[in-house]
Protein backbone atom coordinates (compact mmCIF):
# COMPACT_ATOMS: atom_id res chain seq x y z
CA UNK A 1 0.00 0.00 0.00
CA UNK A 2 1.26 3.46 -0.90
CA UNK A 3 2.39 5.68 1.97
CA UNK A 4 0.27 8.81 1.49
CA UNK A 5 3.04 10.94 3.02
CA UNK A 6 5.67 9.63 0.60
CA UNK A 7 7.11 12.09 -1.91
CA UNK A 8 9.35 10.63 -4.64
CA UNK A 9 12.51 12.49 -5.56
CA UNK A 10 13.37 13.49 -9.09
CA UNK A 11 16.38 11.16 -8.94
CA UNK A 12 14.08 8.24 -8.17
CA UNK A 13 11.75 9.15 -11.02
CA UNK A 14 14.68 9.55 -13.42
CA UNK A 15 15.95 6.11 -12.43
CA UNK A 16 12.55 4.55 -13.09
CA UNK A 17 12.09 6.31 -16.44
CA UNK A 18 15.61 5.47 -17.63
CA UNK A 19 15.23 1.78 -16.76
CA UNK A 20 11.81 1.67 -18.43
CA UNK A 21 13.25 3.33 -21.53
CA UNK A 22 16.40 1.25 -22.00
CA UNK A 23 15.25 -2.00 -20.35
CA UNK A 24 18.83 -2.42 -19.16
CA UNK A 25 20.25 -1.30 -15.82
CA UNK A 26 23.78 -0.78 -17.11
CA UNK A 27 22.67 1.39 -20.01
CA UNK A 28 20.27 3.37 -17.84
CA UNK A 29 22.98 3.99 -15.23
CA UNK A 30 25.41 5.15 -17.92
CA UNK A 31 22.84 7.53 -19.40
CA UNK A 32 22.24 9.07 -15.98
CA UNK A 33 25.97 9.08 -15.11
CA UNK A 34 25.43 7.10 -11.91
CA UNK A 35 26.58 3.69 -10.73
CA UNK A 36 24.32 0.66 -11.11
CA UNK A 37 24.00 0.25 -7.31
CA UNK A 38 22.89 3.89 -7.03
CA UNK A 39 20.36 3.36 -9.82
CA UNK A 40 19.03 0.19 -8.18
CA UNK A 41 18.73 1.90 -4.81
CA UNK A 42 16.79 4.79 -6.31
CA UNK A 43 14.35 2.40 -7.98
CA UNK A 44 13.99 0.32 -4.82
CA UNK A 45 13.24 3.44 -2.77
CA UNK A 46 10.60 4.52 -5.26
CA UNK A 47 8.93 1.12 -5.33
CA UNK A 48 9.03 0.88 -1.53
CA UNK A 49 7.52 4.34 -1.12
CA UNK A 50 4.74 3.61 -3.60
CA UNK A 51 4.16 0.07 -2.39
CA UNK A 52 4.27 -1.08 -6.02
CA UNK A 53 6.61 -3.06 -8.22
CA UNK A 54 7.38 -0.95 -11.25
CA UNK A 55 10.19 -2.98 -12.82
CA UNK A 56 10.49 -6.75 -13.07
CA UNK A 57 14.10 -7.85 -13.33
CA UNK A 58 15.52 -11.28 -14.09
CA UNK A 59 18.97 -12.49 -15.12
CA UNK A 60 18.04 -12.18 -18.79
CA UNK A 61 15.64 -9.28 -19.18
CA UNK A 62 14.03 -6.21 -17.66
CA UNK A 63 10.28 -5.72 -17.92
CA UNK A 64 7.99 -2.85 -16.98
CA UNK A 65 5.06 -4.08 -14.90
CA UNK A 66 1.45 -3.10 -15.55
CA UNK A 67 1.69 -0.62 -12.66
CA UNK A 68 4.89 0.73 -14.14
CA UNK A 69 3.33 1.22 -17.56
CA UNK A 70 0.39 3.02 -15.94
CA UNK A 71 2.62 5.40 -13.98
CA UNK A 72 5.37 5.91 -16.60
CA UNK A 73 3.63 8.73 -18.53
CA UNK A 74 3.05 10.63 -15.27
CA UNK A 75 6.67 10.17 -14.23
CA UNK A 76 7.75 11.50 -17.62
CA UNK A 77 5.41 14.48 -17.29
CA UNK A 78 6.80 15.27 -13.83
CA UNK A 79 10.39 15.21 -15.11
CA UNK A 80 9.37 17.27 -18.12
CA UNK A 81 7.83 19.89 -15.84
CA UNK A 82 10.95 19.94 -13.65
CA UNK A 83 13.21 20.39 -16.67
CA UNK A 84 10.99 23.17 -17.94
CA UNK A 85 11.10 24.86 -14.53
CA UNK A 86 14.90 24.85 -14.53
CA UNK A 87 15.05 26.00 -18.15
CA UNK A 88 12.68 28.87 -17.38
CA UNK A 89 15.16 30.11 -14.80
CA UNK A 90 17.63 30.63 -17.64
CA UNK A 91 15.10 32.71 -19.55
CA UNK A 92 14.27 30.08 -22.19
CA UNK A 93 11.40 27.65 -21.63
CA UNK A 94 12.67 25.37 -24.41
CA UNK A 95 15.61 23.97 -22.48
CA UNK A 96 16.71 20.87 -20.65
CA UNK A 97 16.67 17.38 -22.13
CA UNK A 98 14.65 16.82 -25.28
CA UNK A 99 14.21 13.22 -26.45
CA UNK A 100 13.70 13.57 -30.20
CA UNK A 101 12.88 10.60 -32.40
CA UNK A 102 13.68 10.74 -36.11
CA UNK A 103 13.03 8.22 -38.87
CA UNK A 104 16.14 6.84 -40.66
CA UNK A 105 15.25 8.38 -44.03
CA UNK A 106 15.32 11.86 -42.46
CA UNK A 107 17.98 11.81 -39.73
CA UNK A 108 21.19 11.77 -41.84
CA UNK A 109 20.01 14.67 -43.98
CA UNK A 110 18.36 16.94 -41.38
CA UNK A 111 20.70 16.59 -38.40
CA UNK A 112 23.85 18.14 -39.97
CA UNK A 113 22.07 21.48 -40.23
CA UNK A 114 19.60 21.17 -37.38
CA UNK A 115 21.89 20.29 -34.46
CA UNK A 116 24.27 23.26 -34.92
CA UNK A 117 21.25 25.56 -35.27
CA UNK A 118 19.75 24.24 -32.04
CA UNK A 119 23.05 24.82 -30.23
CA UNK A 120 23.08 28.39 -31.51
CA UNK A 121 19.50 29.48 -30.85
CA UNK A 122 18.68 27.19 -27.90
CA UNK A 123 21.89 26.81 -25.89
CA UNK A 124 19.96 25.51 -22.86
CA UNK A 125 18.52 22.62 -24.87
CA UNK A 126 20.08 19.16 -24.58
CA UNK A 127 18.85 17.08 -27.54
CA UNK A 128 18.88 13.30 -27.32
CA UNK A 129 18.42 11.82 -30.80
CA UNK A 130 16.74 8.43 -31.20
CA UNK A 131 16.72 7.12 -34.79
CA UNK A 132 14.14 4.40 -35.35
CA UNK A 133 11.31 3.23 -37.56
CA UNK A 134 7.94 4.96 -37.39
CA UNK A 135 6.07 2.30 -35.40
CA UNK A 136 8.64 2.32 -32.59
CA UNK A 137 8.79 6.11 -32.52
CA UNK A 138 5.02 6.28 -32.14
CA UNK A 139 5.21 3.77 -29.31
CA UNK A 140 7.91 5.90 -27.69
CA UNK A 141 5.64 8.94 -27.88
CA UNK A 142 2.71 7.00 -26.46
CA UNK A 143 4.65 5.69 -23.47
CA UNK A 144 6.47 8.93 -22.75
CA UNK A 145 9.92 7.64 -23.72
CA UNK A 146 10.08 10.33 -26.44
CA UNK A 147 9.08 13.98 -26.26
CA UNK A 148 8.76 14.66 -29.99
CA UNK A 149 9.27 12.77 -33.25
CA UNK A 150 10.18 13.95 -36.73
CA UNK A 151 8.49 11.63 -39.21
CA UNK A 152 6.21 11.33 -42.20
CA UNK A 153 2.61 12.51 -41.80
CA UNK A 154 -0.11 11.62 -41.24
CA UNK A 155 0.60 9.07 -38.53
CA UNK A 156 -3.09 8.34 -37.82
CA UNK A 157 -2.07 7.72 -34.20
CA UNK A 158 -4.57 8.84 -31.54
CA UNK A 159 -3.56 11.29 -28.85
CA UNK A 160 -0.91 13.09 -30.90
CA UNK A 161 -0.58 16.62 -32.24
CA UNK A 162 1.03 16.79 -35.68
CA UNK A 163 2.66 19.97 -37.02
CA UNK A 164 3.32 19.77 -40.79
CA UNK A 165 6.77 21.06 -41.70
CA UNK A 166 7.23 20.66 -45.44
CA UNK A 167 6.65 18.33 -48.36
CA UNK A 168 9.26 16.88 -50.66
CA UNK A 169 9.18 14.94 -53.89
CA UNK A 170 10.47 11.44 -54.52
CA UNK A 171 13.23 11.22 -57.09
CA UNK A 172 14.02 8.20 -59.24
CA UNK A 173 17.63 7.06 -58.96
CA UNK A 174 19.04 5.05 -61.85
CA UNK A 175 22.41 3.65 -62.91
CA UNK A 176 24.45 5.95 -65.13
CA UNK A 177 23.36 5.76 -68.75
CA UNK A 178 19.87 4.47 -67.98
CA UNK A 179 17.26 5.39 -70.58
CA UNK A 180 15.29 7.42 -68.01
CA UNK A 181 18.26 9.31 -66.57
CA UNK A 182 17.86 13.09 -66.67
CA UNK A 183 14.20 13.09 -67.62
CA UNK A 184 11.72 15.35 -65.84
CA UNK A 185 8.47 13.96 -67.24
CA UNK A 186 8.32 10.36 -66.05
CA UNK A 187 4.83 8.89 -65.82
CA UNK A 188 4.11 6.77 -62.72
CA UNK A 189 3.12 3.85 -64.93
CA UNK A 190 6.73 3.67 -66.10
CA UNK A 191 7.62 1.97 -62.81
CA UNK A 192 5.71 -1.13 -63.89
CA UNK A 193 8.53 -2.11 -66.22
CA UNK A 194 11.38 -1.45 -63.77
CA UNK A 195 13.09 -3.58 -61.10
CA UNK A 196 12.37 -1.40 -58.08
CA UNK A 197 14.64 -1.71 -55.03
CA UNK A 198 13.11 -0.87 -51.64
CA UNK A 199 14.03 -0.47 -48.01
CA UNK A 200 13.19 -3.39 -45.76
CA UNK A 201 9.78 -3.83 -44.14
CA UNK A 202 9.01 -1.41 -41.33
CA UNK A 203 10.35 1.67 -43.10
CA UNK A 204 7.60 4.13 -43.97
CA UNK A 205 9.37 5.07 -47.22
CA UNK A 206 8.87 1.50 -48.41
CA UNK A 207 5.16 1.70 -47.64
CA UNK A 208 4.85 5.12 -49.29
CA UNK A 209 6.58 3.88 -52.43
CA UNK A 210 4.36 0.80 -52.69
CA UNK A 211 1.25 2.91 -52.08
CA UNK A 212 2.30 5.25 -54.89
CA UNK A 213 2.77 2.28 -57.20
CA UNK A 214 -0.65 0.89 -56.31
CA UNK A 215 -2.33 4.26 -56.88
CA UNK A 216 -0.74 4.42 -60.33
CA UNK A 217 -1.67 0.78 -61.05
CA UNK A 218 2.01 0.08 -61.52
CA UNK A 219 3.41 -3.23 -60.37
CA UNK A 220 7.20 -3.02 -60.57
CA UNK A 221 9.27 -6.14 -60.86
CA UNK A 222 11.78 -7.56 -58.34
CA UNK A 223 10.30 -5.56 -55.44
CA UNK A 224 11.13 -8.21 -52.86
CA UNK A 225 14.38 -9.50 -54.34
CA UNK A 226 16.69 -6.90 -52.78
CA UNK A 227 15.92 -5.02 -49.57
CA UNK A 228 18.14 -2.88 -47.40
CA UNK A 229 18.11 -1.14 -44.03
CA UNK A 230 19.41 2.21 -45.30
CA UNK A 231 19.12 4.44 -48.33
CA UNK A 232 22.91 4.34 -48.70
CA UNK A 233 22.75 0.59 -49.29
CA UNK A 234 19.83 0.86 -51.69
CA UNK A 235 21.51 3.41 -53.93
CA UNK A 236 24.74 1.41 -54.01
CA UNK A 237 22.70 -1.55 -55.22
CA UNK A 238 21.36 0.74 -57.94
CA UNK A 239 24.92 1.76 -58.83
CA UNK A 240 25.74 -1.92 -59.11
CA UNK A 241 23.05 -2.43 -61.70
CA UNK A 242 20.50 -4.30 -59.57
CA UNK A 243 17.62 -1.95 -60.35
CA UNK A 244 16.29 1.55 -59.64
CA UNK A 245 14.85 3.17 -56.52
CA UNK A 246 12.91 6.16 -55.24
CA UNK A 247 14.50 8.38 -52.61
CA UNK A 248 13.30 11.61 -50.96
CA UNK A 249 14.53 14.84 -52.46
CA UNK A 250 16.54 15.75 -49.34
CA UNK A 251 18.67 12.63 -49.76
CA UNK A 252 19.61 13.12 -53.40
CA UNK A 253 22.75 15.22 -52.95
CA UNK A 254 24.24 13.02 -50.26
CA UNK A 255 23.34 9.64 -51.71
CA UNK A 256 24.07 10.22 -55.40
CA UNK A 257 27.49 11.78 -54.84
CA UNK A 258 28.89 8.28 -54.42
CA UNK A 259 28.97 5.80 -57.27
CA UNK A 260 27.78 5.93 -60.85
CA UNK A 261 24.26 7.22 -60.37
CA UNK A 262 21.83 9.51 -62.15
CA UNK A 263 18.39 10.84 -61.31
CA UNK A 264 15.07 11.46 -63.01
CA UNK A 265 11.93 13.31 -61.95
CA UNK A 266 8.25 12.56 -62.31
CA UNK A 267 5.80 14.74 -64.17
CA UNK A 268 3.55 16.86 -61.96
CA UNK A 269 1.97 16.04 -59.64
CA UNK A 270 5.05 14.16 -58.52
CA UNK A 271 4.87 11.58 -55.71
CA UNK A 272 6.24 12.69 -52.38
CA UNK A 273 5.78 12.81 -48.64
CA UNK A 274 4.97 15.33 -45.95
CA UNK A 275 7.24 15.56 -42.94
CA UNK A 276 6.13 16.85 -39.60
CA UNK A 277 6.73 17.03 -35.88
CA UNK A 278 4.52 14.91 -33.62
CA UNK A 279 4.07 15.06 -29.85
CA UNK A 280 1.53 14.06 -27.23
CA UNK A 281 -1.63 16.14 -27.10
CA UNK A 282 -1.45 15.97 -23.29
CA UNK A 283 1.89 17.78 -23.04
CA UNK A 284 2.14 21.17 -21.41
CA UNK A 285 4.87 22.16 -23.86
CA UNK A 286 2.84 22.51 -27.05
CA UNK A 287 3.98 26.11 -27.55
CA UNK A 288 7.61 25.11 -27.05
CA UNK A 289 7.31 22.31 -29.59
CA UNK A 290 5.62 24.63 -32.07
CA UNK A 291 8.69 26.86 -31.76
CA UNK A 292 10.91 23.83 -32.30
CA UNK A 293 8.94 22.99 -35.42
CA UNK A 294 9.65 26.46 -36.82
CA UNK A 295 13.38 25.95 -36.26
CA UNK A 296 13.28 22.56 -37.99
CA UNK A 297 11.33 24.05 -40.89
CA UNK A 298 13.92 26.79 -41.29
CA UNK A 299 16.66 24.17 -41.58
CA UNK A 300 15.06 22.18 -44.38
CA UNK A 301 17.88 20.55 -46.39
CA UNK A 302 18.51 22.46 -49.59
CA UNK A 303 16.40 25.45 -48.50
CA UNK A 304 19.37 27.76 -47.97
Amino acid sequence: MTDQTYQPTLSQLRAFVAIAEYRHFGTAAARLSVSQPTLSQALAALEHGLGLQLIERSTRRVLVTAAGMRLLPQAMATLEAADRFVASATGDSLGGTLRMGIIPTVAPYVLPGLLPELRKVLPALIPQVIEDQTARLLEGLRTGVLDVALLALPTEAPGLVEIPLYTEEFVLVTPRGHELAGRTDIAPATLAALPLLLLDEGHCLRDQTLEFCRSADAHPGAVGDTRAASLATVVQCVAGGLGVTLIPEMAVEAETSRGTLETAHFAAPAPGRQLGLAFRASTARADDYARLAEIIRSQRPGAN
